[in-house]
């Protein structure tokens, strides 16, 4: 099942506790591209670089089965670039530099062979881009998922309810979920968002965590402890690489699939922040995923008895 993934890739200048990088590449759409790679490999991108990007990186995107005719390059432009510091706690962080370069007037073009796409992965771009690229599909895909954040909130609210009324499921973290809905109870979120228009909503909390909620249930999968996290940079794009790729390649949207597709989810971010940037994410084996996986089961199995 083809896999389309709109997002940016971009460069990224990274500060935590445990170290410092010049500028490496980045993006949503990097995160989510080489995440949902170990599941699927009918993969599609739409996004845009400038001539500075790496044919390096390129070149892995197509190893991994990443098809590349909707990347535009844009000759004698700069890629997007932002740079950020994490705090101590690694879950708050301050944003040092957002050089919007080719993604200032960025125009997605959806190439013939991707527009009937089985599942489609609008990763975190403004509203009315994220629009664009559904007007041009040639049939809606069988499901839809799309993240957000707060900046898009703040400034394109109207956009984004807008384009929440034709999504299947949404992916934001608990902070966004609460001002998106203007409820403190991530229980009352979830439902003022799914009456949205969204019929599943996965809100993610980091170390602590992700919810999946429809408008019956609710479930709920740890993240797995780590000793050391060095980088949460693309920690909730690698989340919904694995989610969606999951999905695709087992072709149940079913909310039990989900369920199990968040565990893979969960399992891909906890890979991406042992190390910087998408490094981790490339190069892994079938036998590494699903030896993590096994991890988070064995996290939460247990045998009880109701007497």
């Amino acid at each position: 099942m083809s896999l389309l993934v709109v997002g940016t890739v971009a460069f990224d200048a990274i500060e935590t506790p445990f170290g410092k990088t010049d500028k490496i590449v980045g993006g949503a759409a990097s995160y989510i591209a080489l995440a949902s790679s170990y599941f699927t490999k009918e993969i599609n991108l739409v996004s845009v670089v400038g001539d500075d990007f790496p044919q390096e990186f390129m070149n892995t995107l197509k190893g991994q089965g990443v098809n590349l005719d909707g990347l535009q390059i844009k000759q004698g432009e700069k890629s997007f670039f932002w740079s950020g510091r994490y705090h101590n706690d690694m879950n708050s962080r301050d944003t040092l530099d957002t050089q919007l370069n080719v993604l200032g007037d960025f125009d997605p073009i959806v190439p013939e062979s991707y527009k009937n796409c089985e599942f489609l992965m609008l990763g975190n771009l403004m509203p009315a881009v994220q629009q664009k690229v559904l007007s041009q599909l040639s049939k809606r895909p069988k499901l839809i998922v799309l993240d957000t954040m707060n900046f898009w909130m703040d400034i394109a609210m109207p956009e984004l309810l807008e384009t929440l009324k034709g999504i299947d499921v949404l992916t934001i973290n608990d902070s966004e979920a609460r001002q998106l809905s203007g409820e403190y109870s991530l229980v009352k979120a979830a439902q003022k968002i799914l009456a949205m228009g969204p019929k599943v909503l996965v809100i993610k909390k980091g170390e602590h965590g992700a919810l999946l909620f429809n408008k019956e249930e609710v479930f709920f999968a740890p993240a797995l402890p780590l000793e050391d996290v060095f980088d949460p940079t693309g920690a909730g794009d690698s989340f919904a690489g694995g989610f969606i790729g999951y999905l695709a390649k087992t072709k149940d949207i079913s909310f039990e699939n989900m369920k199990r597709a968040i565990i893979f989810g969960s399992a891909m971010a906890s890979f991406t922040v042992e190390k910087f940037g998408t490094e981790r994410l490339i190069g892994l084996s079938q036998e590494d995923v699903s030896n993590r996986v096994q991890e988070f089961v064995d996290l939460v199995q247990f045998d009880i008895s109701l007497v």
